[in-house]
């Protein structure tokens, strides 16, 4: 994670140089996002996702990240997934985006979610699927921030959520080119297979 410490101003700024696969992801997002509710992002990184769907709450381990995402107007908190600084209960849906392909234990950050989520709440994960042609792009590539992701294919993701209790599995997917060659936002579909990004939501049991 510590180059998420050391080159934050260069990830931020990946969003603006691909500003339609950012804007593809976010509506692909946004079509399983609760409509109303209290909202928490796990890996709020910048604030750029949490800004775009309107999303209250963040937590992240970057101080300098969370400063960015403050100034987006997150209530973001310093804290790793792991390990929330919420009570039982308190959220109407959770979102983890990319995130947990670089935490230190997937296991325990979906427990948390599971944990601080109401009954019946959300999760909703946005993933790069391992077996997609953009994870594989990406591992091969080694780019400075995904050389040490330790990415999921969605099945692999479904399993974890299932393992922390949730239930209720709906997919979408979105970019069927690489970030720098999407020359416009994408509809997302239904499913997953086709798209580089899949969008995970579940329930809490």
């Amino acid at each position: 994670m510590n180059i998420f410490y050391k080159y934050y101003k260069r990830y931020d700024a990946w969003y603006d140089r691909n500003k339609f696969a950012y804007l593809s992801e976010i509506e692909a997002i946004r079509r399983v996002l609760p409509k109303k509710g209290r909202g928490l992002e796990i890996g709020v990184g910048t604030g750029r996702f949490a800004g775009a769907l309107k999303i209250e709450s963040g937590i992240d381990p970057s101080k300098d990240m969370l400063r960015l995402a403050r100034r987006r107007g997150i209530d973001a908190k310093l804290a790793c997934g792991e390990r929330l600084p919420f009570k039982k209960a308190v959220f109407d849906y959770a979102v983890i985006i990319i995130t947990i392909c670089f935490v230190n234990d997937p296991k325990r950050v979906l427990k948390e979610a599971y944990r601080v989520l109401k009954k019946n709440g959300r999760i909703i994960m946005g993933i790069v699927d391992r077996d997609g042609f953009l994870g594989r792009f990406y591992q091969k590539k080694k780019s400075i921030f995904y050389k040490n992701a330790n990415f999921f294919t969605v099945k692999e993701v479904t399993d974890l959520l299932k393992g922390a209790g949730f239930t209720g599995f709906s997919y979408r997917q979105t970019l069927s080119k690489l970030p720098d060659r999407v020359r416009s936002m994408e509809r997302s579909r239904k499913g997953f297979g086709r798209g580089g990004f899949v969008v995970i939501s579940a329930r809490k049991g």
